[in-house]
């Protein structure tokens, strides 16, 4: 049994197969969902003792040659922002007051955890647990980031991951780091993107009565904590300027945090090491692992996706996702918190890693010849 797994505990291949309707609403069988699947999703998901797929999944990964649909609505939009955002990091420099900066860096921060320890880890991925009142602070913090409701945010995320760099995939990587980056938002979605996500177990997410309720009222909730609370506080509470406020605490503050998170999908598929994987396209990205809150540890995440730390380490430095998870734990409102053995991470990396896992350290019984016949040791004791 794979780790973490649980006995009787539902997979997606079989949540798959209990939503026949669905799929079959979709035009396509669960067998058939299940057997175009080119990652997993759960820890119960897997099919290999090291946490992976039996099946060859390189030849799935492709792009379909299509003209894409344009959206110009989301393409005006966006360009506003990047627009708003460049002359936001302008006044930051030139006018904003201190306090706005600095609103705008913690609601980058907060916002933030409400897709990283929020929509991803929690929702998207179940690698935790949590209890209600860290589940509303998550929720209001996930609705100042508006990146869509949570709910529709983790059903895409387990589409991304169950049917990772194929036509399935929202944000499919192999066409391009525009396209995975923000491309996807600016064309209609491919018809397999709606198919497969169809098919896709969303029964756990329906039952949590916070989450609903931020989906029922979020083009409610949204407006007030994005775009009206981080324009009104900075012009009430210390005086700041109206443009100022606008710019730097909501349109910068905004389109910062969207890149970072879009930099995982589009960065994160392309530089960096595969250590644990070298037949999937997600990297070891340390820049966006520092932006993103520790989300560029993607090869590994990809590899085991349950691991709440989204990282084999979780270094605090470089990963403040899992700090904020582990501080909660502590006081009891995260638990279960699952991760994967050593033993297995091994067994994983010497199967399909690429080599550029880092040893353990000296003496490691992967650390090549060479570098103990080549290392240089000062200060040696006497003998």
């Amino acid at each position: 049994m794979p780790p973490n797994a649980q006995a009787g505990a539902q997979s997606i291949s079989d949540s798959l197969i209990a939503a026949a309707s669905a799929a079959a609403d979709a035009g396509q069988s669960p067998t058939k969902l299940q057997e175009d699947s080119t990652g997993v999703l759960f820890e119960c998901d897997v099919e290999t003792t090291d946490g992976g797929l039996v099946k060859d999944i390189t030849v799935m990964k492709k792009a379909e040659k299509r003209r894409l649909k344009l959206v110009w609505r989301n393409i005006i939009a966006f360009g506003y922002l990047h627009l708003a955002a460049l002359y936001g990091a302008y006044l930051m420099v030139a006018s904003a007051k201190w306090q706005t900066c600095i609103l705008a860096y913690l609601l980058y921060v907060v916002s933030g955890l409400g897709i990283t320890a929020g929509a991803h880890r929690l929702w998207a991925h179940r690698s935790y647990k949590a209890k209600w009142p860290l589940r509303v602070i998550l929720v209001i913090f996930n609705t100042i980031a508006f990146q869509d409701a949570a709910y529709h945010w983790a059903r895409d995320h387990r589409v991304h991951h169950k049917y990772s760099e194929t036509d399935a995939d929202p944000h499919n990587a192999t066409r391009g780091f525009f396209f995975s980056h923000v491309g996807w938002l600016l064309c209609k979605k491919h018809p397999e993107v709606k198919a497969k996500g169809k098919g896709v177990d969303l029964s756990d997410l329906r039952a949590d009565p916070i989450l609903m309720f931020q989906k029922k009222y979020y083009m409610i909730l949204m407006p007030i904590a994005c775009f009206i609370i981080p324009t009104v506080v900075p012009m009430y509470a210390w005086g700041e300027s109206f443009m100022n406020a606008w710019f730097v605490a909501t349109m910068f503050r905004w389109c910062f945090i969207l890149n970072v998170t879009w930099l995982v999908n589009s960065a994160a598929h392309k530089f960096g090491g595969r250590p644990y994987d070298k037949f999937i396209n997600p990297s070891e990205n340390i820049s966006v692992a520092i932006l993103a809150f520790g989300e560029g540890w993607h090869n590994y995440h990809h590899v085991f996706p349950w691991d709440y730390k989204t990282a084999e380490f979780g270094k605090y430095s470089l990963n403040f996702t899992t700090a904020f998870i582990d501080f909660f734990a502590k006081i009891g409102w995260a638990y279960d918190l699952k991760t994967v053995s050593t033993d297995i991470i091994k067994k994983r990396v010497k199967r399909t890693g690429d080599g550029t896992h880092a040893t353990w350290g000296w003496g490691d019984v992967d650390q090549p010849k060479e570098e103990i016949e080549d290392a240089v040791i000062t200060h040696k004791k006497s003998e």
